[in-house]
């Protein structure tokens, strides 16, 4: 039962994290795209590394929470 519980939290503390991260990039992207179109290229690359820096965070606690 505890376990079941320390899961639960790392897995839940491990998403709220990246998911608010890559809200926030993809909204700041869209914005910037909005704002200058031209530069929707050069944007999207460093916005898509970025989301997977903030995916691998929550791919981490996914691996924790399978080792307790």
């Amino acid at each position: 039962m505890p376990t079941t519980f320390a899961k639960a939290i790392v897995m839940a503390v491990g998403a709220i994290a990246p998911a608010v991260a890559i809200g926030m990039i993809g909204s700041k992207a869209m914005e910037s795209i909005g704002r200058n179109p031209e530069a929707a290229g050069k944007i999207l690359v460093p916005m898509l590394l970025a989301c997977a820096f903030a995916e691998a965070i929550a791919i981490y606690a996914l691996v924790i929470a399978f080792s307790i």
